[in-house]
C-alpha cells in the first residue's frame, strides 16, 4: 500500500513551519527523520494533505548543554546524540539505552524529538524522559509551553500537542551527583521494539524504576533508598499489576508483568548496564 496524495513543504525557517500550518492547518504533519511516520504513511494510518519537512532547518538541528539539561532540537539526528563524546559524562541513562534503539541506519536518519513525538509506549526515549523528568518544549507561532513527561504524553501514540504547535526541543537533565542509571528491555529480537522496557534512577534518598511497553505510556515508580530487599519484591509486583498489561501478538499480560518484576529487580541490586555518576 502507498500513502494517499500529500503536498510536500521544504521549510528552512522556523518561521516558515508556521506559515505552511497556516496554510494547512490540521492537515498538516511534520517530517523530521520519517521513520515513525513513512510507514503510517505507506499503511495509511495517517493521511495529511501536507508534510512539513524540517530535517534541513539549521535552526532546529542543535544538541546542545543548556541550564542543566541536554537540548535536543526538532531536526537532530539520534545518531548525533548517540555519538556524542560527552554523552557518558552528560546523560549516562540515554547513553546506555541508544544500543537499544532498532539499527543504526534507523538511528542516524530518525530524530530523538521525532521519538518523543511519535510516543510509542515501546520507545526507548519516551522512557528515558519520564525516567529523568526532562521537559517537552513546543513552540508555537505566538508563543511556547514547556510540559513534563506526564503531561506530554496522553496515551498510547497520544500527546498533548495542538493543532499549530511544533516539538521544538526535548530535554534531558544532566547527570546528577550520587545517582546511579541502569537501563534493560526484552524484545522478540535485538533492535525490534521492547515487550518491557525497564529504566533506573537510584540515587541515595530514594528509587526510581520507569517501565515502557506495558502500559499505554512509560509510567515511573518511587520508593524510598531504604527499602529493605525483603520488600522489593513486593513493591515491584504491586507496580507490575498496577501498570493493567494487556495481552497482544507479542506477549501475554503476565510475560510483561514478569518481566517487570524480574528486570526490575535486576536494575535495582546493580546486575546489568549501568552506570554510576
Amino acid at each position: 500500500m502507498k500513502p494517499v496524495p500529500f503536498d510536500y513543504v521544504r521549510v528552512e525557517k522556523i518561521s516558515e513551519i508556521f506559515d505552511a500550518f497556516d496554510s494547512y492547518g490540521q492537515d498538516a504533519r511534520i517530517l523530521a527523520g520519517g521513520q515513525s511516520l513513512m510507514a503510517m504513511l505507506n499503511y495509511r494510518l495517517a493521511r495529511p494533505k501536507a508534510l512539513i519537512d524540517i530535517s534541513r532547518c539549521p535552526e532546529l538541528a542543535y544538541v546542545r548543554v543548556e541550564k542543566g539539561a541536554l537540548v535536543v532540537g526538532a531536526a537532530a539526528t539520534q545518531a548525533s546524540v548517540e555519538w556524542r563524546e560527552s554523552l557518558e559524562r552528560e546523560v549516562p541513562l540515554l547513553k546506555l539505552a541508544f544500543p537499544f534503539i532498532s539499527h543504526f541506519q534507523i538511528r542516524n536518519r530518525g530524530t530523538v524529538c521525532g521519538s518523543i513525538a511519535h510516543a510509542d509506549p515501546s520507545a526507548e526515549l519516551p522512557l528515558c524522559l519520564t525516567a529523568l523528568q526532562g521537559e517537552v518544549v513546543l513552540l508555537a507561532r505566538h508563543g511556547q509551553r514547556i510540559l513534563k513527561p506526564d503531561e506530554f504524553f496522553t496515551g498510547m501514540l497520544s500527546t498533548a500537542v495542538e493543532p499549530g504547535e511544533l516539538v521544538k526541543e526535548v530535554r534531558f537533565p544532566l547527570v546528577a551527583d550520587g545517582h546511579r542509571y541502569a537501563f534493560d528491555e526484552v524484545a522478540m529480537r535485538r533492535g525490534d521494539f521492547a515487550v518491557a522496557g525497564v529504566a533506573l534512577d537510584a540515587s541515595p534518598l530514594e528509587i526510581s524504576l520507569t517501565v515502557g511497553g506495558v502500559a499505554d505510556r512509560p509510567v515511573r515508580r518511587t520508593w524510598p533508598s531504604s527499602l529493605a530487599e525483603s520488600d522489593v519484591d513486593d513493591a515491584l509486583n504491586e507496580f507490575a499489576w498496577d501498570l493493567q498489561a494487556q495481552s497482544d501478538s507479542h506477549a501475554s499480560a503476565e510475560y510483561r508483568r514478569h518481566l517487570v518484576r524480574e528486570l526490575g529487580r535486576k536494575l535495582i541490586f546493580g546486575t546489568r548496564h549501568e552506570t554510576v555518576s
